[in-house]
């Protein structure tokens, strides 16, 4: 299947990556069909697009929450993931949204809304944690930078 995006032309993908959000994203309820475009030499430990294939200027860039907060695990009630379908460890994908400003040093991830994916079904919401300890702007371009210089060194 071709879509066309606004961000990256023309591009094909495959069926079986599209991602349905029943009740849309937050801010956007009519856009329910997303797919998850990304960098093949990066691979997934980078910046990620959640692109709509109901609207192409519209892609949001998300990531693995994991690369800057390895103990990100916040407590959301089974029952509220009901509309995705049963969640199991294997088959559960994590996302967080990134907010790119102007001054680049001021990148941050949204840790407050994580985006959960259940990769059997291919169903995914975001949902709103209630928990204060959880921050919707967390620094990560410090982060980032030294991740990126560690592996610099364990690869010379």
């Amino acid at each position: 299947m071709k879509i066309q995006t606004r961000a990256f032309g023309e591009v094909e993908i495959d069926e079986q990556k599209i991602i349905e959000f029943p009740e849309g994203i937050v801010g956007f309820p009519e856009l329910t069909h997303f797919t998850l475009i990304f960098d093949d030499e990066k691979g997934r430990d980078s910046i990620q697009w959640l692109q709509s294939l109901e609207e192409p200027g519209f892609a949001m860039p998300v990531m693995n929450p994991l690369i800057v907060l390895p103990d990100y695990n916040p407590s959301v009630n089974d029952e509220y993931l009901q509309p995705i379908g049963g969640l199991s460890e294997d088959g559960m994908l994590v996302l967080v949204t990134v907010t790119v400003p102007v001054d680049i040093e001021r990148l941050t991830v949204n840790l407050r809304g994580p985006i959960i994916i259940n990769t059997e079904t291919r169903k995914g919401m975001q949902v709103i944690l209630d928990d204060d300890s959880f921050q919707v702007k967390f620094p990560i371009y410090k982060i980032l930078k030294e991740n990126k210089e560690k592996k610099e060194k364990e690869g010379a």
